[in-house]
């Protein structure tokens, strides 16, 4: 061979050599990227996987780490998953904003949700959301949710008993909050009915009077939810359990009704990690949630009597005379002014009329609610002009009757709805499966956070949320 001739052949092999690494390297670098991509999205690259919420009502953070709660599931998913220390919630700290928070990620001034309950300026009737006989989701709600987003992006999404979730076009199978039969048969999906109808699960029975409350019972949405889970594989699926919030308020935070509510709730989550690991193994991801903690109340506020004796207001019945309106949200209570014309001696009036009262820890003027997450009245009307908070142990009533700003109310032993701050307000976070690093411990975390983490598992993005995915949790 000429020198010529080796030359060109060296051209050739160096060439070859070169593309060969080249394709090596390629296909390496894809092959990493794959696996990297399947990591850390289990819910978009695996067709067949599964994130699940549980919100277990009022379960209040330290019953965690309390040696009288008995709860062997949490503390195995806290142990093999990750926790927080606690998790605040969003104000006020009742149920329908902050399940509103956990599924878009905003404080509810930018959601809508803005509390159990508000006051309609226009006809100056209190509005109740709780049960729900009013509203579909999308007049209330004004953002996206994440049920919202795995829709869009092709999965099947269900939610049972879901606060602000009537007649959401984005959930394929739901029995959404609301409190009658009739409600439910107008509002749950239809096929979802028969079939729990078959498989004995009759959660339409129970109503005796025309507008009675009647919902499914715990038991009945945790069947009905794993029944989903078993007959469907959704991808995104929610499920509100809330019996332990009913037993506080009744007999109060700690009580042993309490821990043995807690117990059951325990049970219920067993039951949902059960068959996540029958039907889902390696595929599933579980969050654990709370919407607030609980205050155990021992003395009650009324200050629709210290309203009246201000000359604020008329009576309770007769709106019309009157310079202001309170809403009560447990621990907070809503003012809103009708004399729209002395608006700024009203407003002053009411300051006075509570400063120093014992058992008021804030009064919260509208230039402070951006401060607490809370929509201003310029913005949203459904908002009120002031915002009283109760100290830990007080809970605002709302009658005008009596001479007295307090008495005692033993049959309701338990509240919530006060500042977020306050540690017996925190909430539970717990989170186990897919994507999620083993024995995490991260100290308090805001609620805010919960939907961009499980927007983030599942490759979705969450516009404009107020709070951060967990990362610290999440396997790269």
């Amino acid at each position: 061979m000429n020198i010529q001739s080796n030359h060109s052949f060296n051209n050739y092999m160096f060439t070859v050599t070169r593309r060969f690494i080249f394709l090596t390297l390629l296909t390496l670098t894809a092959y990493l990227s794959l696996a990297v991509i399947t990591h850390a999205e289990p819910a978009t690259t695996n067709s067949d996987g599964i994130v699940v919420m549980i919100s277990v009502d009022g379960l209040a953070a330290h019953y965690l780490d309390d040696p009288k709660a008995e709860m062997p599931t949490l503390r195995a998913l806290a142990a093999t998953g990750a926790r927080a220390t606690s998790m605040k919630a969003s104000n006020p700290t009742v149920t329908w904003p902050n399940h509103t928070t956990l599924v878009t990620g905003v404080n509810p001034a930018k959601h809508g949700v803005l509390g159990n309950n508000y006051l309609d300026r226009t006809t100056r009737k209190r509005v109740v959301l709780i049960s729900d006989p009013i509203f579909d989701k999308e007049q209330i709600v004004k953002v996206p949710t994440i049920y919202d987003l795995a829709k869009a992006k092709g999965l099947k999404t269900a939610a049972i008993r879901w606060p602000a979730t009537r007649n959401a076009k984005t959930l394929d199978w739901t029995v959404p909050d609301v409190g009658s039969v009739e409600h439910l048969k107008k509002y749950s999906t239809p096929a979802l009915v028969d079939e729990c109808t078959k498989a004995g699960i009759n959660f339409m029975e129970g109503e005796t009077q025309p507008g009675e409350v009647h919902k499914p019972t715990d038991d009945q949405s945790t069947a009905i939810f794993n029944s989903i889970l078993h007959n469907h594989r959704p991808g995104l699926a929610l499920l509100h359990v809330v019996n332990v919030d009913h037993t506080q308020h009744l007999k109060g935070p700690r009580s042993p009704e309490a821990y043995a509510a807690v117990k059951a709730a325990d049970q219920h989550v067993r039951e949902v990690w059960d068959e996540l690991q029958r039907d889902y193994p390696n595929k599933a991801t579980l969050f654990v949630v709370s919407d607030h903690g609980f205050s155990a109340i021992k003395r009650q506020l009324l200050p629709n009597v210290i309203l009246r004796k201000a000359g604020l207001l008329e009576s309770k019945k007769k709106a019309t005379g009157n310079a202001v309106q309170l809403v009560a949200q447990g621990g907070s209570a809503f003012i809103y002014v009708l004399d729209e014309a002395n608006r700024s001696k009203v407003l002053a009036r009411v300051k006075k009329a509570f400063t120093g009262v014992d058992g008021v820890s804030k009064i919260v003027g509208a230039d402070q609610f951006k401060d607490y997450g809370i929509a201003n009245p310029k913005d949203d009307p459904r908002a009120p002009d002031m915002i009283l908070f109760a100290e830990d142990g007080y809970a605002f009533g709302d009658t005008a009757a009596g001479d007295l700003p307090f008495n005692e109310k033993p049959e309701r032993k338990g509240s919530h709805g006060h500042d977020a701050n306050l540690p017996n307000l925190h909430a539970t976070f717990v989170v186990w499966g897919v994507g999620i690093k083993p024995g995490v411990k991260l100290g308090e975390i805001s609620n805010t956070s919960v939907a961009p983490t499980i927007a983030k598992l599942m490759g979705l993005t969450l516009p404009d949320a107020d709070g951060k995915p967990l990362s610290a949790i999440l396997t790269e």
